[in-house]
């Protein structure tokens, strides 16, 4: 099948420009070209076009957008328009939807796969929390679009929470998302996969007294098997939030004696070339599959 074109936006840092050329290499093998670093910074749309430089996006067969670092909400807003004509991975609403905390545990505790307790009350309930810290214990309270780590704030009494509420009100958040604090060994699981295929798995571990494992927050990578349990339990998390490629953070809750899934990230990394260099030799695997992934869907595109 021969005429194919996609546009690719892959993050460049960490290996990614090595990843990228290994992508566009495999899909011209099979026909298909690629328009690399196809940012929508640069991009208009006019009438029914959306235009980058002189390209007309809404012609591509696929969008492959895959930077979460440098997304904008001007970006954002062109991908969402131009996934409703042009097939994107991860589709929109996958992305959107595992970008908020909130709506992923909603959905997934629907779909049957665990996550910690969770609320989500108005910020003119705020006395709710004040139930919820006193029949937790411990709570962690999380901006519903944060990542990396970013604004996880841990909170183990209610002085805890006098504290955070002013600072929170100044902040103008119309609702406030919380989780209940889960007893784990500060490690977790992350398990890639794509197209409903396991890819690979690593464990993560948060240093020194801190609690979170994400590496942004100083947490450190390791080699980690993953079971069948672990394995499906991630499968069904992509399954239920509709992510054609799906990072998945899972931890042991020591307390009820299983497995809790925490988020599932739309654009899980590659192994950097340090990690490589400890034995996370996933990336070709995940090449490949991402490959078959384009190619799959391409050929559904044009076939209508």
């Amino acid at each position: 099948m021969l005429n194919r074109k996609i546009g690719m936006w892959l993050y460049k840092n960490g290996g990614g420009e090595k990843i990228g050329k290994k992508i566009i290499s495999k899909l011209k093998e099979r026909g298909i070209d690629t328009i690399d670093d196809l940012n929508l910074r640069h991009a208009i749309a006019k009438n029914e076009h959306i235009l980058y430089h002189d390209i007309k996006l809404d012609e591509l067969d696929l969008f492959f957008s895959y930077n979460a670092g440098e997304q904008t909400q001007y970006q954002m807003y062109l991908y969402q328009a131009l996934n409703r004509i042009v097939p994107s991975i991860n589709s929109y609403e996958s992305f959107a939807l595992t970008e908020d905390k909130f709506h992923t545990s909603f959905i997934l505790r629907h779909a049957g796969v665990q996550t910690a307790d969770y609320r989500l009350c108005h910020r003119d309930d705020g006395h709710h929390l004040k139930k919820i810290i006193k029949k937790w214990d411990k709570m962690v309270y999380k901006p519903t679009d944060g990542w990396g780590g970013v604004g996880l704030t841990k909170i183990e009494n209610e002085a805890n929470l006098d504290m955070l509420m002013p600072f929170l009100n100044q902040m103008d958040l119309r609702y406030f998302y919380v989780e209940k604090f889960i007893k784990y060994d500060n490690t977790d699981f992350r398990v890639d996969v794509v197209d409903g295929k396991f890819v690979a798995c690593y464990g993560r571990k948060a240093s020194g007294t801190d609690w979170r494992t994400n590496v942004t927050s100083g947490g450190s990578v390791f080699m980690r098997e993953a079971n069948d349990e672990i394995i499906n339990v991630a499968i069904k998390a992509c399954e239920a939030t509709g992510v054609d490629i799906g990072g998945v953070d899972i931890i042991y809750d020591m307390e009820k004696e299983e497995y809790i899934v925490l988020e599932v990230n739309g654009i899980p990394a590659f192994a950097t070339p340090e990690q490589e260099k400890i034995g996370l030799d996933f990336n070709n695997k995940k090449i490949d599959l991402i490959v078959d992934l384009i190619d799959k869907k391409t050929k559904q595109n044009i076939l209508g």
